[in-house]
């Protein structure tokens, strides 16, 4: 009997502003076949939504799609603002394997993928992580080095030319950033400050290129709906830096310019296990493991 194959997938669309074009996107997902939406959620000082679905290689890669052509239509990146980096209207595509599929197998999903996508629709695409063809673009930052206004000027260099498709940005969705990881954990902490140098600082203190902690990607943002400033982190290994130890050190960084931490927010899925680190952390439980949640043994 064939083992069911399961993917994780982790699209960001240029887009947390206008409800119709979030809804239509979170559409255009539901309607396919072998997939099931898990989460989604959207930031308007972003203006950014990030969907997190799970499903079959032919499901996934038929809702990665069909989401694109939604997000083509409606997202123009000449007139597209927002607070996190982006390329393009569906800026980046990470792939993770949960079961019965190997990270080598799924590397070769996610070029295959890409390659589709750029002789289909156009569109200048490039591979990050473990499906980077190129040491050199491996990490997402670096592709996207300059957003879109930047790399519609490098684009035709031959350092910045993409892995698949035409050597110029498509005239309104840009390009696309296609790659397969591991789980990734999305965690934000929100500052009692509106000086986004502090959080700037801070992340430049956390983030592992800049000599923080390991495996740790960070920016300080303006989060001006909310009239504070905020440290938005991607922990891409959360065995090597924990949630409890990005978010004590944010605090450390926070107290030498006297600014409180309002909270966090994680955004859409994590494993449990990340979070049971952070009971052991904090309430001290000794020997604590996850065969002592309930849910774990309903799971199995």
């Amino acid at each position: 009997m064939n083992k069911k194959i399961i993917l994780e997938c982790v699209p960001n669309y240029s887009e947390g502003r206008r409800p119709e074009v979030i809804e239509a996107i979170k559409e255009s997902i539901k309607n396919q076949a072998g997939v099931k939406l898990l989460d989604y959620s959207s930031d308007k000082d972003h203006n950014r939504s990030v969907f997190t679905l799970i499903g079959d290689p032919e499901g996934i890669k038929n809702a990665i799609f069909a989401s694109l052509e939604t997000a083509m239509r409606h997202i123009n990146l000449e007139e597209h603002e927002g607070g996190h980096p982006r390329i393009g209207a569906m800026d980046v595509v990470p792939l993770i394997p949960i079961k019965n599929i190997t990270m080598e197998e799924t590397v070769e999903l996610a070029r295959q993928i890409a390659k589709e996508m750029a002789e289909k629709y156009l569109l200048p695409v490039y591979l990050y992580e473990d499906a980077a063809l190129k040491p050199s673009r491996r990490n997402l930052e670096d592709i996207r080095k300059g957003n879109y206004e930047g790399l519609k000027i490098e684009i035709k260099n031959p350092d910045r030319a993409p892995d698949f498709g035409p050597h110029k940005m498509h005239p309104t969705a840009g390009a696309a950033v296609v790659g397969a990881r591991r789980p990734l954990i999305a965690f934000n902490v929100n500052l009692a400050s509106t000086d986004v140098k502090i959080a700037k600082a801070i992340a430049r203190r956390v983030r592992f290129k800049t000599g923080g902690l390991a495996k740790v990607k960070a920016i300080g943002l303006a989060i001006e709906e909310k009239n504070l400033v905020q440290v938005s982190m991607n922990l891409v290994d959360y065995t090597m830096t924990s949630i409890y130890t990005a978010f004590e050190m944010v605090k450390m960084e926070a107290r030498r310019y006297g600014v409180n931490v309002l909270g966090s927010e994680i955004i859409g899925l994590l494993p449990q296990e990340s979070l049971v680190d952070v009971c052991r952390y904090y309430l001290q439980v000794d020997d604590f493991n996850s065969g002592q949640i309930i849910e774990s043994h309903l799971a199995e």
